[in-house]
């Protein structure tokens, strides 16, 4: 015990530990979705026009170039379909996250997704860009959000409060 805080003590700290973790999960929801929904954004200009800075692409056409940078070999009638699906799931799975909604499934396909990704980058520019853009990190990140138990300040929470118990 200590003197100055009597009510301090092993409880308390595993109590302040499991809080903090459990709310870390909702850090990590928005950094994830958020950094989904940015991408999307960029793609359509939202950040700005290709050339200023901190603007990848600018514009949808630069970004389906992009896809098919990466995939290489894939038909060039394909990429536009690319595009597209890799920008939708990241609308859906960036809601998701920032709204709580369905976390561990969006943090599972998210993951999955992210490592793709980051596979797909390490063979067509090499091992160094998806480690520069911490996109293994993200992957892992998200694996690691599908794990936890609760997710506080999300729609999830809310309907798990409202669910009738049963005995």
């Amino acid at each position: 015990m200590n003197a100055r805080f009597p009510h301090t003590g092993a409880k308390t700290v595993c109590t302040i530990r499991s809080r903090a973790a459990e709310y870390s999960t909702v850090f990590l929801r928005l950094a994830l979705g958020i950094s989904f929904l940015s991408a999307v954004a960029d793609r359509f200009g939202l950040w700005g026009a290709y050339g200023q800075p901190n603007v990848a692409w600018g514009d949808f056409s630069r970004f389906v170039n992009y896809t098919g940078k990466l995939n290489w070999f894939a038909p060039t009638a394909v990429l536009p379909a690319l595009a597209w699906t890799a920008t939708f799931a990241e609308i859906l799975l960036g809601l998701a996250l920032v709204l709580g909604l369905f976390t561990r499934v969006a943090a599972l396909l998210s993951g999955v997704m992210l490592l793709l990704f980051a596979l797909t980058m390490t063979f067509a520019l090499g091992v160094k860009a998806p480690l520069s853009f911490s996109v293994f990190s993200a992957s892992a990140g998200a694996f690691l959000l599908a794990t936890c138990g609760k997710y506080p300040l999300s729609i999830d929470a809310l309907r798990s409060s409202r669910e009738p118990l049963t005995v």
